[in-house]
């Protein structure tokens, strides 16, 4: 059988660490390389030992692999570490899963110039059962568009003390889909005060910092008389480390061009 080999970037951190662990220990991938920025102190030491499953004889590194030396890299740094791996991966032809959070404009517009080089997938959330709530998402918003009476749209998400961007990018990409369904133009983000009666045309956003909460997402559809609710929420980061392997996966063979997790999972 042969192996997806896989380099991390962002490898020092909480969730480069969990994909070098399970990377290490799934026998269609191989973990061949962990890069972290020059100033890391964990530079030189062993990846393996770092995510708690003994030597791998990969050193955290801030070096990049050679072009063509692995099937594709996974991306979860920061927003800085983010850019650097775009320009890496687009100058040395390497597959990339994009899964940091938290980026801007200059992010968006490299990401379009890079994916006419590569095969880049894409996502503010690379867990399977949030994809796949984002479709129900669009479906719920296509139909209730049309209610007489008016549709009231909330997005809630929670995650852990140490996340620094707010709202999460996931829950932006939720009210992205159903703004575009139901020709909501207007954001906003919580409440207080004398603000009025909420507006019609409006999706509101909140966020929840709170403990080691890996991510958890409600989505309310307020009617006259009646409410839906979807929710879905993770126990642990590890959904969003198999998620980003599917992503790797997926890209094998991909001509250049930009991905997203609904083009991993088949949802069109």
């Amino acid at each position: 059988m042969s192996k997806t080999t896989l380099a991390i970037h962002g490898a020092a951190g909480r969730m480069g660490r969990r994909l070098v662990a399970l990377g290490t220990q799934d026998a269609h991938f191989q973990v061949v390389a962990a890069i972290d920025h020059a100033a890391c102190m964990q530079i030189g030491k062993d990846a393996g030992e770092l995510a708690a499953v003994g030597k791998i004889g990969v050193a955290v590194s801030d070096q990049w692999p050679a072009a063509g030396s692995v099937n594709a890299v996974i991306d979860f740094s920061s927003p800085a570490g983010a850019l650097v791996a775009m320009h890496q991966c687009a100058e040395l032809g390497l597959p990339l899963v994009l899964a940091t959070t938290g980026l801007e404009k200059e992010h968006q517009e490299l990401l379009h110039e890079i994916t006419k080089k590569i095969p880049v997938c894409y996502s503010p959330s690379m867990s399977l059962a949030v994809n796949l709530t984002m479709k129900l998402a669009q479906q719920a918003a296509r139909v209730l568009k049309n209610v007489s009476s008016g549709v009231d749209v909330e997005i809630i998400e929670r995650h852990h003390r140490y996340k620094e961007d707010s709202p999460s990018g996931t829950a932006l990409k939720f009210g992205s889909i159903i703004a575009n369904e139901m020709g909501l133009d207007k954001e906003m983000h919580g409440r207080h005060g004398q603000i009025g009666k909420r507006e019609r045309n409006e999706i509101g956003y909140h966020a929840v910092r709170t403990g080691d909460n890996p991510g958890e997402h409600t989505i309310v559809f307020g009617m006259l008389g009646e409410t839906i609710e979807l929710r879905v929420a993770a126990s642990n980061r590890d959904c969003y480390v198999q998620g980003a392997f599917a992503a790797a996966q997926f890209l094998q063979g991909k001509p250049a061009g930009l991905y997203s997790m609904s083009d991993v999972l088949g949802l069109g």
